[in-house]
């Protein structure tokens, strides 16, 4: 599956190269030509994308359907925002290391009351915590090891054989995308410091940036101008109606409230310049040849992309116009993606109803941003298609 999507990326690319020649248009519509074009290769229904230079939102546009009836998607419509939900959660959680609530390299054992496999019924709203009894290797997790997924845990606990939670390695010493990490770190937050990571991040996010129709968990009002989702098949599904906070990707957004948190993300609005470097420090280098499966083999060292590295919660990686970062999200009918160049303060974001959108993706961020070095094949490579 994941080979086929990486073939059509390439093809799909390579197909609306030439667009680039057309100088006289504006960026607008130059892209319209290209994503109406992309819409039609990949028979995607619904696509919007904004896009952020110099920290200031420049545009935002949508194009397409939100529904089978055939209803229109705008810029205010409500999208599942899957996995860019964790780069949001790790903007919290640097404002609470910048008020000493947390530090971002000190056990999560410090945080907690009691052992975490003590908390044998948290498993529901949580995870198995207590699937790691008489494993201490627990206590050698930290904020910065589970923001840079290198806890060892795989992606979720029950996608395992035996659908227990478990070390595969030692904390910290490679990269292994594990959403159950981040619910980890929102567990820590929750019953260690007391506070309810949905309404903090509502206070401290959502607020702050206005993104009035964005939340962690559904809200009624979104029912009137909401996305539901097609699949590979072309398939459609109804939107989730989320009840529970997730770190890992429960975040419901629309592409004109995600651009605005985007402009204020590479800006640091909210963070001190540390703490805004912080977060997309390079901090673990990646070891394998594609995110997907989370458990794969590290590559031998002449295989491996030399600037591919963990930040919090995003990826770093190094190109012609210096450092950028990504963050994407994914489910069975999801594709957003969010790609930024650092020095630039500018970024694409993406958001998708159409899962099938996602082989659009490179050449609408090249046509916008220039080449950037983005490791796509790193990031949709041989890949497991899992939620959040």
């Amino acid at each position: 599956m994941r080979n086929i999507v990486r073939s059509a990326i390439l093809i799909c690319a390579s197909a609306l190269l030439p667009l680039q020649g057309i100088a006289a248009k504006s960026l607008e519509s130059r892209l319209d030509v290209r994503v109406k074009a992309g819409m039609t290769q990949t028979q995607t229904q619904g696509v919007a994308i904004a896009f952020i230079e110099n920290g200031t939102v420049k545009l935002v546009k949508s194009w397409g359907k939100r529904n089978a009836k055939g209803e229109p998607l705008t810029t205010d419509s409500v999208m599942y925002g899957a996995s860019l939900t964790k780069a949001v959660f790790a903007y919290t959680v640097m404002q609470l290391v910048e008020e000493g609530r947390l530090d971002l390299d000190t056990s999560i054992a410090h945080y907690l009351p009691k052992p975490l496999p003590d908390y044998a019924d948290e498993e529901e709203k949580y995870a198995g915590w207590h699937h790691l009894a008489g494993d201490d290797r627990w206590r050698k997790l930290t904020p910065r090891i589970l923001l840079t997924h290198s806890s060892g845990f795989s992606n979720f606990g029950f996608l395992e054989p035996d659908r227990k939670l478990k070390f595969h390695f030692d904390p910290g010493t490679r990269y292994a995308y594990s959403g159950d990490g981040l619910i980890l770190l929102q567990f820590v937050i929750e019953r260690g410091l007391g506070l309810d990571l949905g309404q903090e991040m509502q206070r401290r996010v959502f607020d702050r940036f206005g993104m009035k129709k964005t939340s962690m968990i559904w809200r009624p009002d979104f029912a009137t101008n909401l996305a539901d989702g097609w699949r590979m098949d072309g398939s459609t599904e109804q939107h989730d109606e989320r009840s529970k906070t997730r770190a890992a990707g429960s975040m419901d957004t629309t592409i004109s409230d995600f651009a605005k948190f985007a402009a204020g993300y590479v800006k640091g609005q909210g963070l001190s310049k540390t703490s805004r470097k912080d977060l997309t420090t390079a901090h673990l280098s990646i070891t394998t040849i594609s995110q997907f499966p989370s458990l794969q083999p590290e590559a031998a060292p002449e295989a491996r992309i030399e600037s591919l590295a963990a930040g919090l919660a995003v990826i770093s990686f190094a190109g012609p116009q210096g450092r950028g970062f990504f963050k994407g999200g994914h489910n069975d009918s999801t594709g957003n993606m969010w790609v930024c160049v650092e020095k630039r303060k500018s970024c694409v974001v993406i958001l998708s109803n159409d899962v099938r959108a996602e082989p659009m993706f490179p050449a609408i961020v090249k046509l916008v941003l220039g080449e950037t070095g983005m490791p796509w094949a790193w990031e949709y490579g041989a890949q497991d298609w899992t939620k959040d």
